[in-house]
């Protein structure tokens, strides 16, 4: 790509901001020699590399390129055999480390969220924990060879502690002498050429032995080494330069240890760089607001509120566009200052950032092209080196672009045919476009002359567009309105500022017949514009207020699904209670009877008991049969004697009272006799009301085929006058069995059975009333009837 275009199109300041968000100056380096591809294959691949980096950086922030630093140069010398000095090598061993966390924090996010070609490049960063121990064994975090590096050069320091202690203690008390002090310029002790020195005042010179090694600047104080320490100075210096041989033995042998990993530390410094540049897209892709373009290279380009990325985010006004698809060509006219240059830029540079695998600034879905090259011709340059004038020098660079582009470039032309006469301009800027044009280029052009207004409107495949301005306020909204042509406004802003309506009116006059046509053209799509644009706001908001509806009534339905499932919750738990509290007070009613028949030599067999047991607990009871409470009350008010018919409360069964001892009852139930509390018994007739009655339920209880008796009929698979015949003969022995409700069963079906038996029951002398089964009872599948 030509490096002039891309200074033209502000691609280096793009550059600039990538390199600053590297964290590491291998990412850096890559970042600043970053070039447009030309391949779309290569173009999706490093848009994919920064996406799998923008979602990682999303999730769990960049990875931890600590310590990683670029160390080829001291690689280079250790290769060749130099020793590396032990800040070098503590590099090494940094780097080598952090490639091994980079590596790792990459596998570990795989795992969770896939990111293969981040995955790819990270396992191959080999690993050289080997070589990073042998270092840090060696050398501190200051850079600093440890006395633990080896056994001679902790001895070695070890003799130069306790000889510097030994020096210390000697000067110590010569300083400390009440004879000495006074020849001291200061009572301390120094260093000069890594040696203990005194400071002596210049007269006292003579009084000491040893050796001078400074003066201060105005001569009056010597710095001298007294006679009595030379040799212990001595043998401290030869111990200094036997640490220093020692030193340069382990950073030797460090150095050959890593000249065994060179190339492979090279090839990871690569790696690291790789990733340390996605990282850095990504983190620019964040700073902008950018997203993953689609990608193509058949010369179409749709932006959805694309964004100059230099510009404000406050300032910055999106624009939309669509180019390549029904038309390849754009001419966008319009007053200067109204954002026609920023457009093409932002054309323009979106689309250098995407073949260089950028995200863009711009809406999910926006589409961009991979172009062979990009074009441009944007700006004065005018050369007065050259004595070029604006125009000849438009002119040469439109030449060189015609000369070299192809059917899969992009041309963007600002102020096409501008600086010369207006009727030439225009005729040689249309010209131009029609070569652009046959040669099936994209072209989006600028330009003042209303003659391309018409050429635009008139020639297959080129559109109009140009930029808003709002007349009221007599200032651009940089709003970029393709399909539409500027208007030149000039009438209408002199208008504004107060001209004279008469100078405005003969202006006019002078206006041509043809370019007041195109004018008024222009006006008539400039109120349409406005009208679909009213609409379509209209229309966006009611979109927007149908979506909060639905979903409002999505979250009302959930709600009520939730409570729906919460009060059948509570509903089953009730069912169980009730169920097992039917259940306690079942075996209860079976252990009395057993217990009765024990004492009264009654005939109950104990199978009998036992299927009596299983039947209750198939049985779900109803619940709302607890809410009889008002009527049990005002039953208690009546006295109950022997003979009389009641009811028992707890088994819902008539009976007959045999007797009364205290506050129980023995109540005759069909072929059972049962002890009863009196609070449990509700009177329905006195016995002289029953008397004639009780022949008749005396002979129906010794019916043999009533001991096995069941509640409840079964009809499915029966055809209706079957079922009738059933129904007749079951309500019978449930009459004289003295049951006070039965269950018949007839399916849910098509509802014929129901319905047959149901008008039967309803004149059935029996009956004296019937419902649908409840819950738990088998709902419109069963009718249960009430017997009198």
């Amino acid at each position: 790509m030509d490096v002039k275009i891309l200074t033209t199109l502000e691609f280096p300041k793009i550059i600039h901001r990538l390199s600053q968000h590297a964290a590491t100056s291998l990412g850096k380096s890559i970042a600043e020699s970053l070039q447009p591809v030309t391949d779309l294959e290569a173009v999706k691949k490093t848009l994919q590399a920064t996406d799998e980096a923008y979602t990682a950086d999303r999730l769990k922030g960049s990875a931890p390129f600590g310590g990683v630093v670029d160390i080829t140069a001291p690689l280079h010398r250790a290769r060749i055999g130099g020793t590396l000095n032990s800040e070098e090598l503590l590099n090494i061993a940094a780097t080598s480390r952090g490639g091994r966390r980079v590596k790792k924090h990459i596998s570990v996010l795989h795992e969770d969220n896939p990111i293969p070609m981040l995955q790819h490049i990270a396992e191959q960063i080999s690993e050289h924990k080997q070589l990073e121990d042998a270092i840090f064994e060696c050398i501190d975090d200051q850079a600093e060879v440890m006395d633990s590096a080896s056994a001679a050069l902790a001895s070695i320091r070890r003799e130069l502690r306790n000889g510097e202690s030994r020096i210390r203690e000697k000067m110590d008390q010569m300083i400390r002498s009440s004879s000495v002090q006074k020849m001291l310029q200061d009572s301390i002790v120094t260093l000069r050429n890594d040696r203990y020195v005194i400071p002596v005042k210049q007269e006292y010179r003579s009084h000491f032995g040893g050796i001078v090694h400074d003066q201060s600047g105005s001569g009056a104080t010597l710095f001298i080494e007294p006679e009595a320490i030379v040799a212990m100075n001595n043998k401290l210096r030869e111990l200094k330069a036997g640490e220093l041989r020692e030193i340069e033995k382990i950073l030797q042998k460090l150095t050959a240890l890593a000249s065994d990993y060179v190339e492979d530390l090279i090839f990871n410094l690569d790696l690291l760089g790789q990733i340390d540049f996605a990282y850095a897209k990504a983190r620019l892709a964040h700073g902008m607001k950018a997203t993953l373009p689609r990608m193509n290279d058949r010369g179409f380009l749709k932006l959805k509120r694309g964004r100059h990325p230099l510009i404000a985010a406050d300032q910055v006004v999106p624009i939309d566009v669509e180019l390549g698809n029904q038309y390849t060509a754009i001419i966008v006219t319009g007053p200067n200052t109204g954002g026609k240059t920023v457009s093409l830029k932002t054309i323009g540079l979106l689309s250098l950032m995407a073949m260089s695998g950028l995200f863009v600034p711009a809406e999910d879905g926006s589409q961009l092209c991979v172009f062979d090259a990009i074009y441009a011709d944007i700006g004065d340059e005018q050369s007065i080196e050259q004595s070029l004038s604006t125009f000849s020098s438009h002119l040469k660079n439109i030449i060189r672009i015609l000369g070299t582009m192809t059917s899969k470039s992009l041309v963007l032309l600002d102020e096409l045919g501008a600086g010369t006469d207006p009727a030439e301009g225009s005729a040689l800027a249309i010209a131009i476009l029609e070569h652009v044009h046959a040669m099936e280029s994209r072209i989006v052009a600028t330009t003042h002359y209303s003659e391309l207004k018409a050429y635009a409107y008139n020639r297959k495949g080129v559109i109009n567009a140009s930029m808003e301005f709002d007349v009221a306020t007599l200032s651009p909204t940089y709003r970029l309105l393709v399909g539409v042509p500027g208007r030149s406004n000039a009438f209408a802003i002199a208008e504004r500022l107060g001209l004279k309506r008469s100078i405005i009116e003969h202006a006019r006059g002078e206006v041509s017949e043809e370019d007041q046509r195109v004018e008024n053209m222009i006006a008539s799509l400039e109120e349409n514009r406005l009208g679909a644009e009213t609409e379509r706001q209209t229309a966006e908001s009611l979109r927007r207020e149908m979506e909060t509806l639905r979903a409002r009534h999505e979250a009302e339905r959930l709600r009520f699904e939730e409570q729906k499932e919460k009060l059948l919750l509570k509903a089953q738990d009730e069912a169980r209670e009730a169920v097992a509290k039917a259940k306690r007070e079942a075996e209860q009613i079976i252990a009395d009877l057993r217990k009765l028949a024990m004492e009264e030599g009654a005939s109950i067999k104990e199978h009998k008991l036992i299927e009596a047991r299983r039947k209750l607990d198939e049985a779900a009871p109803e619940l709302q049969k607890a809410k009889k409470g008002g009527t049990k009350t005002a039953a208690k008010t009546a006295k109950i004697e022997a003979g009389d018919e009641v009811t028992v409360y707890s088994l819902n069964q008539k009976g007959t009272v045999v007797e009364i001892h205290g506050s129980d009852a023995t109540v005759q139930l069909g072929i059972m006799k049962m002890k009863v509390a009196l609070d449990d018994l509700e009177l329905l007739k006195g016995a002289a009301a029953s008397k004639t009655q009780q022949p008749k339920q005396a002979a129906s209880l010794k019916r043999s085929k009533e001991e096995n008796f069941k509640m409840e009929l079964d009809l499915r698979g029966e055809n209706l006058e079957e079922a009738i015949l059933e129904v007749d003969r079951f309500l019978d022995e449930a009459f004289l069995s003295g049951l006070a409700q039965v269950a018949i069963i007839h399916g849910k079906g098509t509802g014929v059975l129901r319905t047959g038996i149901q008008q039967y029951l309803r004149k059935h002398s029996h009956v004296k009333s019937f419902r649908l089964g409840n819950y738990g009872e088998g709902g419109v599948g069963v009718t249960v009837a009430e017997l009198k």
